[in-house]
């Protein structure tokens, strides 16, 4: 594609050189610079991205052929400077991918939790009618058969585009993407065209880069507020927003989108509801009532959010005319997200789950639910973070944890060696809520891996083993495998679990 057709996307700008360029390609990064491409270079985020103005020499010596800036700028080859280096990234983008959600039907999910889960049950209902399916989130990018890792949850511009292209090219009929507050603020999804916007919950998260709770409740706004303004009596150009009626968040999402509106929830009156809920270690089952019949769901997820997570991906199906019989068979048959509140299976004797819950409100959620579901001791572990003052992320989630755990064990890989060693003094000292009165037994381990082995090595018949954070499953999985081909009597010589006391 010739420079001068992208350019042309483009109202406010100033021309420095030629335009008549082939362009191969659109990058933000100097490292993967190609020959031929547009490097774009947006303003700098501090502590979360760098300025692009730094590298262009780097990217010019790489293959760049071209430059999308932001101030004045003297280079040896075509300069545009723009207003927002962001928005025309996404614009143009959006033009040399060729329009590409234009052409499948893309589903957005956002929220602070339950994104991934609820990606992956929309995703999983969908191909059980048959329609081919895409999904861009946490987990990676699923194009045709083949799922490519990602290392960022919303993607950039030019690769989001690329990547809906590929999808388009293999036929997709839908495409599930999770959309973070940040990706939202960036400008990471302009120029995508959302038939549905799925809302899950919304509680305190990403306040270091939103600043305030408004701020980042009006950036999760902007993917219902951007869904258009027209109506077509054709259904499949019907736009949805899909709301948990029992987050007060909806409310204000509900006055911003001109979507129709398909609400969810279990204890306020929606069109999608769940009732009689039963939960167990195992899985759920509960009687779904909607705007088109009761059916009674099971499936294999653990937890009320759970629920929650179903009934949003429910509500999602149904604007899409999908049956309630071939909803429950999915459902039915849905296995739990790689390390969402998965349990490690094996033959011990006891229950290990993994969760990537990462948040207060995560963690709450899961070892509430959790405690309500064994009598015996439930044994957690997450990573400690070098700030534990009071109010900071990782205190709250020290205090949920200790507040329904009965051992807690602390991973030190993030400490500094100054903070290690005060933690290993409070905790030896019993200070504050590391003291023996609370009934709770705290230990801090080197890493990660030394973490849930212990956690695993205390154990006993009935427990539960709660590993939260980053996706620890393959690590689990081995230790798992470690622990059961020894002889338990050698790990009794080394812990004596009779001395921590199962919660009364």
């Amino acid at each position: 594609m010739k420079l001068k057709e992208l350019v042309e996307q483009l109202t406010v700008v100033s021309v420095q050189g030629e335009l008549d360029v082939d362009i191969t390609g659109i990058t933000i990064n100097s490292r993967e610079v190609k020959q031929g491409n547009l490097f774009v270079c947006i303003a700098g985020i501090p502590g979360l991205q760098e300025d692009r103005h730094l590298y262009i020499d780097h990217a010019i010596e790489a293959g760049a052929v071209a430059l999308i800036v932001e101030r004045d700028i003297v280079a040896q080859v075509p300069t545009i400077k723009v207003p927002n280096a962001r928005f025309a990234l996404a614009m143009l983008s959006t033009h040399f991918f060729g329009y590409p959600s234009h052409d499948l039907k893309l589903i957005g999910v956002t929220g602070t939790n339950g994104k991934t889960t609820t990606s992956h049950m929309i995703e999983a209902i969908l191909a059980h009618a048959n329609y081919q399916t895409g999904l861009m989130g946490n987990i990676g990018t699923k194009i045709g058969n083949k799922i490519v890792k990602s290392n960022i949850n919303t993607q950039e511009p030019h690769k989001l585009q690329a990547n809906l292209a590929k999808m388009k090219n293999c036929s997709t009929d839908y495409c599930v993407m999770e959309v973070t507050s940040q990706g939202l603020d960036m400008g990471r999804v302009i120029g995508c065209d959302f038939r549905t916007a799925v809302f899950t919950n919304l509680t305190d998260d990403h306040l270091d880069y939103h600043g305030t709770m408004d701020k980042y409740l009006m950036a999760k706004g902007t993917l219902f507020s951007r869904m258009g303004n027209s109506y077509s009596y054709e259904h499949s150009k019907h736009k949805f927003a899909i709301l948990n009626a029992d987050d007060p968040a909806s409310e204000l999402f509900h006055g911003l989108t001109t979507a129709e509106v398909i609400t969810y929830g279990i204890n306020n009156p929606a069109d999608v509801m769940a009732e009689d809920i039963q939960l167990t270690v195992s899985g759920t089952t509960f009687r779904l009532v909607t705007f088109v019949g009761t059916i009674t769901i099971e499936c294999s997820m653990v937890g009320a959010f759970n629920v929650y997570n179903a009934l949003a991906s429910i509500a999602t199906a149904l604007a899409e005319q999908i049956p309630l019989q071939l909803i429950q068979q999915a459902l039915s048959e849905f296995k739990n997200t790689s390390g969402r509140m998965e349990i490690m299976e094996g033959s011990q004797d006891f229950i290990v789950i993994v969760d990537y819950a990462h948040t207060p409100d995560a963690v709450n959620n899961a070892l509430s639910m959790l405690c309500e579901l064994t009598n015996q001791r439930v044994i957690t572990v997450f990573s400690c973070e070098d700030d534990h003052n009071e109010g900071t992320t990782f205190s709250r989630i020290r205090d949920i944890a200790a507040k329904h755990s009965d051992v807690v064990i602390l991973s030190a890989e993030h400490l500094s060696n100054e903070a290690m060693n005060s933690m290993i003094q409070e905790i030896a000292n019993g200070q504050g809520i590391y003291t023996s009165s609370n009934n709770i037994t705290f230990e801090l381990m080197p890493n990660g891996h030394q973490a849930a082995t212990r956690a695993i090595e205390l154990a006993t018949t009935g427990d539960i083993v709660f590993i939260a954070g980053v996706d620890h499953k393959t690590e689990v999985q081995q230790i798992l495998k470690e622990y059961q081909t020894r002889n338990r009597d050698e790990v009794g010589d080394i812990v004596r679990t009779e001395d921590i006391p199962i919660r009364a």
